[in-house]
């Protein structure tokens, strides 16, 4: 058993809020509870909390209120951003650049857009899963209009250099005389990496609440003022016409105090990930025979731990660890009977029955070096265990 009963590694996944998030959350339940639409003193109570909340954003994100949206999450963001972008410059052009290995809240929206005429293009990664600026340059054409690239990718946490792009596609778009977007998705980039926008320079950014120790359904798209848009979601005009709807105001709080306090402590809480990491992926490096380290050696989250292990399917993996105790995550998923690979560890160039045994480990702030002598020890005795059983790939050949 582990040293308390249980050991969570699975923070890409979601993240348990924080006590005082839920604190700032409560009274807008029941008794601050007005529609901050309202004109009365209720209402403008509501009001109020709304535009702490967009301040504090603002602080982190570097930017201006006002070019901070509350959405329903890292999908929502990601679809609007792409959607509202992509339907209001479609008369200048229609070309969408992407990366094959963004989360699928912007590949199938990119695979939608597609289908209603849209050209998309799937940038290739390198071995590490990285994109690199002089790739963007040189797709862009005189009918690019978004480029939308994941800023730390989450399942192998490799780390895009997204200010360096950012640059290229200004300097493209500069010669072509056009307009052309910058997205990035940095829903797993909050808490561990900068998130100034003017650093960054992307004209549009996404988060999500729940990956920050924040409440679940909320989420964030930075649009930079002047930015072609198109809102997704009709009605009521809230969110300065750009995300109709009457505001989630707990949940905004929450997810305003939980960004705040996570950016607080950025670098505290990554050099503590990236010390236990580290020791994670030297054990099973050195110690692991048929063992592949996914995603960049050095550039990549400091909480993010994923291999791939040979002769091994990843549920097998996770069905070990979840009984000795330990929640983690793997790059495949069962699907119709059958185990469909990740497509980020297709995109590396890697087999598929080798991307069926992938283990991903994503640590957070209250993880400690003894969970990890815990979640080594259980690691030797179970890959060896798993190594003697026939796959599912091998009983089906």
């Amino acid at each position: 058993m582990s040293p308390q009963g249980f050991v969570y590694m699975d923070h890409a996944g979601t993240t348990p809020m924080d006590p005082k998030v839920l604190d700032a959350m409560a009274p807008y339940f029941s008794e601050l509870y007005g529609n901050p639409s309202s004109l009365h003193t209720v209402g403008q109570e509501a009001r109020y909390a709304l535009d702490e909340a967009r301040e504090r954003v603002a602080a982190v994100l570097h930017c201006r209120p006002g070019e901070v949206v509350f959405t329903a999450g890292g999908t929502e963001s990601d679809n609007a951003a792409v959607v509202g972008v992509a339907t209001a410059l479609q008369e200048t052009g229609n070309h969408i650049i992407t990366s094959s290995v963004e989360h699928h809240a912007v590949l199938h929206t990119c695979q939608y857009l597609e289908n209603l005429g849209f050209d998309v293009t799937y940038l290739r990664v390198d071995a590490y899963g990285m994109v690199h600026p002089d790739q963007v340059y040189d797709a862009i054409t005189d009918r690019t209009t978004l480029v939308s690239l994941i800023y730390a990718n989450n399942e192998i946490g490799t780390i895009n250099p997204i200010a360096e792009i950012s640059r290229s596609v200004r300097k493209r778009a500069e010669e072509l005389e056009r307009t052309v977007v910058m997205h990035t998705d940095a829903v797993q980039a909050a808490g561990f990496l900068d998130l100034s926008v003017r650093q960054l320079g992307v004209d549009m950014l996404s988060l999500s609440g729940h990956k920050f120790y924040g409440p679940k359904g909320t989420g964030v798209m930075f649009i930079r003022r002047g930015t072609p848009y198109l809102p997704l979601i009709l009605g009521g005009g809230q969110e300065r016409e750009r995300r109709s709807g009457t505001e989630n105001i707990p949940g905004i709080v929450g997810l305003s105090v939980a960004l705040e306090a996570a950016d607080a402590i950025r670098e505290e809480s990554s050099a503590q990930c990236a010390a236990l990491r580290d020791r994670i992926v030297q054990h099973i490096s050195d110690g692991i025979p048929g063992s592949h380290l996914n995603g960049h050696p050095s550039q990549r989250l400091p909480n993010n731990v994923n291999f791939s292990f040979e002769g091994i399917e990843g549920e097998a993996i996770l069905l070990g660890l979840d009984t000795a105790g330990i929640a983690a995550s793997s790059g495949s998923a069962c699907s119709s009977g059958s185990l469909e690979p990740s497509h980020v560890l297709l995109a590396l160039a890697q087999s598929a029955e080798l991307a069926r045994g992938s283990l991903r480990l994503t640590l957070g702030k209250e993880n400690t070096n003894e969970e990890v002598d815990y979640l080594l020890k259980v690691i030797d005795d179970l890959v060896p265990k798993l190594r003697q059983l026939p796959t599912l790939t091998t009983m089906g050949s």
